[in-house]
């Protein structure tokens, strides 16, 4: 049998017919598993968890049958409560799949610690930024009588600092500035 005749005889039709037939099968048992498996157009709310505890937000994120992957801890808040959730992804409010993670970033229990600088002998005014640069504030401020008018000496909460402690960000470091006059 030559080549044209079996492209154009009823056995070729019928084989054409048949493999068409089985794809259109396998392609609908495909689709309405995946409707299944996947659950199509069924979605879980993500609740509000900004504020609330690590222990709540577990039974809360369980019920819906979502999980939870602590992200970072790093940028303390003060106006939230010490390890509670300060920001989530997806955001409150977003569909998402069940099983889905819900990505959390918590409060840490404080301030990070920073190295105070060696300012001494440093002009007010060169003092003054590299502090705020570091992220401490400027507290009382005193003169005393000395040659030059730079920083003398430094001191948290009544106590002599030493260049290269660390304190907790926002802390006010005093200072004791000469005043240029002996």
């Amino acid at each position: 049998m030559s080549l044209v005749k079996f492209l154009t005889s009823k056995v070729f039709f019928k084989q054409i017919a048949l493999a068409i037939v089985a794809l259109v099968v396998i392609c609908f048992i495909v689709l309405k598993w995946l409707n299944i498996t996947t659950n199509h157009g069924e979605f879980v709310i993500v609740p509000d968890l900004k504020g609330k505890s690590l222990e709540t937000v577990g039974i809360e994120l369980k019920d819906l049958d979502l999980r939870l992957k602590i992200q970072d801890s790093a940028n303390f808040n003060p106006k939230y409560p010490k390890y509670s959730v300060i920001e989530q992804k997806p955001a409150a409010g977003s569909q998402v799949k069940e099983n889905r993670k819900i990505y959390l970033i918590l409060n840490p229990s404080g301030y990070r610690k920073v190295e105070v600088p060696n300012i001494l002998k440093f002009t007010f005014r060169q003092a003054k930024p590299q502090l705020e640069a570091l992220g401490f504030t400027v507290g009382e401020i005193t003169y005393k009588d000395a040659i030059g008018e730079g920083v003398m000496s430094m001191s948290y909460q009544g106590k002599p600092l030493k260049a290269g402690t660390k304190l907790p960000l926002t802390s006010k470091i005093d200072l004791v500035l000469g005043n240029g006059k002996l």
